[in-house]
């Protein structure tokens, strides 16, 4: 019994104990360093999504209306040759909708909500689904993005390339004092915390961007308008790529000759 216990404490203590040893440092004289690799592609996936919410006081008549939306939506993204292995819809949410008013809570009637995603390989075929879809209260974007589909890959070659530099790094500081690296102590994709009289756990690098950031965003530009054959001004709508940054780090701890 008494040595089932103390291997339950050790359990119970192993993922604490690990983190200790994570941000621990070597007795032996070392060197603390970071390899980053930065990458900056343009996007080639574009991701819609909408949010179909419809509230009446006959729960049947939102379902319905709710459905409808769906189903024009699912429609317009097969004619406009969404990915057909990304499009998704969720299961229905049916909630109560209430509202407050002179202090008092009113029941505004039974609210549905659907979400339904499409993904695009071209942008000119987004732009032409936004072109097709009538927005409004019970029919919203609610997110558009764009993505890389080798992100996976490119973030393996990017923390390859950051251990590499983080190699060299220590190998051209350990030359420059005279000493040389015999050892790898650990090795982590995540920023330590060490106390060497200060904390050394933020690791701030100018310029740097976080994992995925999209510069500039996919978002609607300004609109712009033409002139139709009848005189009225027509919004044209415009979306730009962008790129997106992808940005790995590596920390080291290296042991040097004494």
């Amino acid at each position: 019994m008494k040595s089932r216990i103390v291997l339950s404490l050790l359990l119970a203590l192993a993922p604490v104990l690990s983190f200790a040893q994570a941000n621990s440092v070597p007795s032996q004289p070392h060197l603390l360093v970071k390899g980053q690799s930065v990458r900056t592609v343009v996007p080639d996936r574009f991701i819609v999504e909408f949010l179909v919410q419809v509230t009446d006081m006959a729960p049947e008549q939102a379902r319905v209306k709710v459905e409808r939306n769906v189903a024009a939506i699912l429609a317009a993204l097969k004619k406009h040759r969404a990915m057909a292995d990304n499009i998704y819809a969720s299961s229905m949410s049916i909630s109560a909708e209430n509202a407050y008013e002179d202090g008092r809570q009113v029941f505004k009637g039974t609210k549905v909500v659907r979400r339904v995603r499409g993904s695009f390989d071209d942008i000119g075929r987004l732009r032409a689904l936004l072109a097709d879809v009538d927005a409004g209260p019970e029919l919203q974007i609610t997110s558009l993005r764009s993505g890389y589909s080798q992100a996976g890959k490119l973030r393996a070659e990017l923390k390859a390339e950051a251990a590499r530099q983080s190699r060299s790094s220590a190998e051209g500081l350990a030359s420059a004092y005279g000493t040389r690296v015999t050892g790898l102590y650990t090795i982590s994709d995540v920023a330590p915390n060490f106390a060497y009289g200060v904390q050394a756990g933020t690791w701030q690098v100018g310029g740097d961007r976080e994992e995925g950031d999209v510069s500039p965003p996919l978002v609607p530009s300004p609109p712009v308008t033409d002139v139709s054959a009848s005189g009225s001004r027509v919004p044209l709508e415009s979306l730009e790529t962008g790129t997106i940054t992808f940005t790995e780090n590596v920390y080291a701890i290296f042991l040097i000759a004494q």
